[in-house]
């Protein structure tokens, strides 16, 4: 069993299933014998009703007069008790008539034992010595076996619902244990580089969860100190590169108008200006999301309908696709406003399109599909590449994360969809990948709420 909580169950019902076995046993055992030694006190007890019956002097009286006076003590419990009394030389002198001239097995040395009676059953026998006979008195174990078959069935039938008990009481005895580990766990889960202000609840009970968390909260706090100042360090790094890279372009610039430069040098001149302009796109990209993680960057929050908008952002897309030897298509259904930056979504429209664009092949379709309904503007782009595995589908979003050169992504920054996920969270809504449901390509949708400030 993979999960602690089914742990725990199974092992409280198991601990306590073991713990009712154990006492059944011993149980079982004591009961038995208290049983037995009650029947052992109901001899003893008929043989001296039996030896006040025949009175002091019944070494003077007459066998008749003897064999009256047993039968008169044991014939009213003749149902419980049978008698076999026998003299020197093993003698028989007395037998009730219960025993229908059978006879009780003598044990030499006991006094008191169990034994089985031909015709009459398993029986309890004491032993009594009254000069010069010994007498033999048995009371059947019927009733003590049945007693005990029914202590059996009854805990078998126990057990059973014991367990199932036990069972419910673990699982509900387990939820309460790890309702703290889920919490820690939750919230560990939603705190990532851009939600790293989030802190585990601690309870004012002082114990080995509390210490836990309190341990969690501050090893976030050490990233989150960590963190800002990486995101410090790369914004103070993009801003003071802007302006040596601003210059070298424009000497570089200067440089291309020389007409005595050779052909060869203006091409380097030109591969030169091409990696400038890439790396001032990647620390504008790294200025933005530094301030978003700050909380810095401001959405020009506007009503528009979803349906005016795409069609704008298709004749981008158509172009860019024919450009590259794609088609694109697209669709939307659902009428109504939505509250969005016009800008920042077109910006994370182009971002998904492009990479869309990147991996598809030849000939190959990109489409998006748009729906509004009441609570969410959901926008999803499938594209015809190769699709990604589900750890590749999450992966893609962190950042300066690029796949493998032959999905045509290699000049990538790896920079896009962080921010695409940045600019969705500032909306409150979402954004995620998934081949799953695709067969062939990536499915990356895009949800947005209706009403989101």
């Amino acid at each position: 069993m993979k999960s602690i909580g089914s742990r725990i169950a199974l092992g409280y019902a198991l601990s306590l299933t073991g713990a009712l076995i154990v006492l059944f046993f011993a149980g079982h055992y004591l009961l038995e014998r208290y049983l037995i030694r009650q029947l052992d006190k109901l001899t003893e007890a008929q043989f001296k009703h039996l030896a006040a019956t025949l009175g002091r002097d019944y070494a003077t009286l007459t066998p008749h007069v003897i064999d009256e006076r047993i039968r008169e003590a044991t014939e009213s419990a003749s149902l419980m008790f049978y008698v076999d009394m026998h003299g020197p030389m093993t003698n028989r002198f007395f037998k009730s008539h219960n025993l229908r001239g059978l006879t009780i097995p003598d044990l030499i040395g006991q006094k008191t034992y169990s034994i089985a009676v031909d015709g009459i059953g398993e029986v309890r026998v004491g032993e009594y010595v009254l000069q010069p006979f010994d007498v033999l008195i048995a009371t059947p174990l019927a009733p003590v076996r049945d007693l005990m078959a029914g202590y059996r069935r009854v805990f078998f039938g126990l057990l059973g619902a014991a367990l199932l008990l036990s069972a419910l009481v673990g699982f509900g005895l387990s939820e309460v244990i790890l309702k703290p580990v889920r919490v820690m766990q939750a919230t560990a889960i939603r705190i990532r580089s851009d939600n790293l202000s989030e802190r585990i609840p601690v309870a004012d009970v002082s114990d080995e969860l509390s210490q836990l968390a309190s341990f969690l909260n501050q090893m976030f706090d050490r990233l989150e100190a960590s963190f800002s100042e990486v995101r410090h360090f790369a914004a103070e790094a993009s801003h003071e590169l802007k302006t040596p890279l601003s210059l070298v372009r424009l000497h570089l610039e200067r440089l291309l108008m020389d007409d005595a430069l050779s052909p060869a040098h203006k091409d380097s001149v030109m591969v030169q200006l091409e990696e400038i302009g890439r790396v001032n796109r990647i620390i504008d990209e790294l200025l933005f999301l530094s301030r978003a993680d700050s909380g810095a960057v401001v959405l020009d929050m506007e009503s528009l309908q979803p349906e005016r908008l795409l069609a704008s952002f298709a004749q981008d897309a158509a172009v860019l696709a024919e450009h590259g030897g794609k088609r694109f298509e697209w669709s939307h259904h659902g009428v109504g406003t939505v509250l969005v930056d016009d800008e920042r979504i077109r910006q994370v429209l182009l971002n998904v399109l492009t990479n869309a664009l990147n991996v598809s092949p030849p000939g190959g379709l990109v489409s998006l599909a748009s729906t509004l309904s009441d609570e969410f503007w959901r926008i999803s782009i499938v594209d015809g590449g190769p699709g990604l595995d589900p750890e590749a589908c999450e992966r893609v979003f962190n950042r300066f994360v690029r796949l493998d050169p032959s999905r045509g992504d290699s000049r990538g920054s790896g920079l896009g969809l962080p921010i695409s996920r940045s600019i969705a969270t500032m909306h409150k809504g979402r954004i995620w990948a998934t081949s799953s449901d695709v067969g062939r390509g990536l499915r990356v949708v895009i949800e947005i709420p209706t009403s989101a400030a």
